[in-house]
């Protein structure tokens, strides 16, 4: 896995870095910053979108790893590590847990190696693919995981860079190729509870970032379960799925997701 930095230009804001920068990490340029604070003055709640949609990842990751007993875990559309990465949730439950990232992304590319830690007993692997291309994504992944058992499709935050339908049928062709009693977990930003501040939001993301969004509906986001059975409580706002007691206080969010299992 090599990686050429002049694949990134400092002076064009760029999603990963946005993102990052609205968890508090610093992999972020100042046009980053810039961008992200424009954004964050037109819809404050976006931080907290952020905040709740990883809080999300790990009470998700938590379950699936503890009381589901799912040691695989296919991450697409990792982003830049943060704290409480998929792999560092996985394998505090269970250390034997194996995890693949992917994603296309020069600058993910260059933080790579900050994913690739894992216990001695587990194992974790980088994919350099697009979600896209799921055809590339599982040759990929076939070198760590096992699809003779069960694997969690984790898809947080990235169908909505897929901005037609043809994000059903790529989200689609790797559930397919699922085992039974796998699991997808897979959340994104809806116009539910401030349609004007995210509408505001994605023209602006688009109108300045590299990598174009879309907000989806709730039932329009519900369609990437189909045939598959969710959890309690079903898809609903990420603040409000399972959350910890200190947690169950929290102000929904314009973030809807579910964790659903393949019969």
């Amino acid at each position: 896995m090599t990686f050429d930095a002049s694949l990134i230009n400092s002076g064009v804001p760029h999603s990963a870095r946005i993102w990052n920068y609205w968890l508090g990490g610093k992999d972020c340029y100042e046009v980053d910053r810039r961008v992200g604070d424009e954004i964050r003055a037109a819809n404050p709640g976006i931080i907290d979108i952020a905040r709740a949609q990883r809080a999300f990842l790990v009470r998700a990751v938590e379950h699936l790893a503890g009381e589901a007993g799912v040691r695989q875990f296919l991450d697409v559309g990792t982003g830049l590590p943060t704290a409480d990465n998929t792999h560092e949730v996985a394998q505090r439950v269970a250390p034997e847990a194996r995890i693949v990232y992917v994603d296309h992304d020069p600058i993910v590319l260059a933080h790579a190696e900050a994913l690739l830690t894992s216990t001695p007993e587990g194992a974790t692997a980088y994919i350099d693919a697009d979600l896209r291309d799921p055809e590339a994504i599982l040759r990929g992944v076939a070198a760590t995981l096992d699809f003779t058992r069960p694997v969690a499709l984790m898809l947080l935050g990235i169908t909505a860079h897929v901005v037609d339908d043809t994000a059903y049928d790529v989200v689609g062709r790797l559930v397919e190729a699922l085992p039974s009693g796998s699991y997808l977990v897979l959340c994104d930003d809806t116009e539910v509870l401030d349609p004007k501040a995210m509408r505001e939001m994605i023209d602006q993301w688009n109108a300045a970032s590299d990598n174009p969004r879309v907000n989806r509906s709730p039932s329009a986001l519900a369609r990437f379960f189909d045939g598959l059975d969710l959890l309690p409580p079903g898809l609903v706002s990420v603040s409000r799925w399972r959350p910890r007691p200190g947690e169950a206080g929290a102000a929904e969010v314009d973030d809807f997701g579910a964790v659903g299992c393949k019969p």
